[in-house]
């Protein structure tokens, strides 16, 4: 079985056009975790960059920050790092090849802790959840949006059939897509429920934790260390 990484390393060119049609409303997601963001972070730390579509909107949100991307996959981090350079970003750029749980970053030096369609990949979020608000300088925010589980299995079983649904709309997925984006949820995507997620970051020590976006599977969430 491949690895999150190998995945996301072979697909890099295809990531883009597949996301779009694999994920309702992927652009309405970003923005909205963009508007939840602070008004002012001068170190943010962006777990699993992919292609850098949230990475690039930070950027133009909080120029002159301190951009930290951390990926498995490097050639998505290499790809990031080269968009940000198109675009004449002022953000200065570190690069950290390694999986969520081994990263070794220093506790409290971040403002914002930010993620897009990422962390479903880790099994451990109560463990995850304590580190990032570890990471996090007083008063620093987290935001994400991610694949969530429904609370119940009808719930979540609608969820997925919606998900599905949309593959086939008007940009389909092709079966290979449907059949490889299928093969990579049951290796390696680990759901829990909204509820489940703001219980934990509740007992992290984050307040103000809310899920403040929500469309069938996938939702935003924030909350402040």
């Amino acid at each position: 079985m491949e690895t999150a990484s190998q995945y996301f390393n072979a697909m890099v060119a295809d990531y883009d056009s597949l996301i779009r049609r694999a994920v309702p409303r992927y652009d309405e997601m970003l923005a909205r975790s963009i508007e939840y963001m602070p008004p002012r972070a001068d170190r943010v730390l962006e777990l699993g960059c992919g292609t850098g579509n949230l990475t690039l909107r930070v950027a133009a949100r909080f120029p002159g920050a301190a951009l930290t991307l951390v990926d498995g996959a490097g050639e998505m981090l290499e790809l990031s790092r080269h968009r940000l350079a198109a675009a004449a970003s002022s953000c200065a750029v570190t690069c950290v090849e390694t999986t969520f749980e081994r990263v070794e970053l220093q506790p409290a030096s971040f403002d914002l802790v930010t993620s897009s369609i990422s962390l479903h990949h880790v099994v451990e979020k109560p463990a995850l959840f304590r580190r990032l608000f570890a990471l996090l300088a007083p008063g620093g925010a987290l935001v994400y949006s991610d694949q969530m589980r429904g609370r119940t299995d009808a719930h979540h079983a609608l969820n997925m059939d919606r998900m599905r649904d949309f593959w086939r709309e008007s940009e389909p997925l092709s079966l290979d897509e449907q059949r490889s984006l299928d093969r990579h949820s049951d290796d390696h995507d680990h759901y829990v429920s909204v509820a489940d997620q703001l219980a934990w970051l509740d007992a992290a020590g984050f307040a103000d934790v809310d899920c403040v976006w929500r469309n069938w599977m996938w939702g935003v969430i924030t909350a402040r260390a």
